[in-house]
């Protein structure tokens, strides 16, 4: 991909999402925030959720 067609690409990308209304960009970026995955979660996997299981079951 050459280097002139990115920067079209880029700019048509920049130039839709700035026709959206502020309310949907809004809407959009807090669907994203509330589908992610929890801190711990992205930076170590599954180890927390491994050690919070073991942690559960013992008395």
């Amino acid at each position: 991909m050459a280097v002139n067609d990115y920067v079209k690409f880029v700019t048509q990308q920049f130039v839709a999402y700035m026709d959206l209304p502020k309310e949907e960009r809004m809407q959009r970026r807090q669907a994203r925030k509330q589908e992610r995955l929890p801190l711990s979660y992205r930076l170590f996997g599954m180890v927390p959720l491994s050690l919070r299981l073991l942690f559960r079951r013992r008395p």
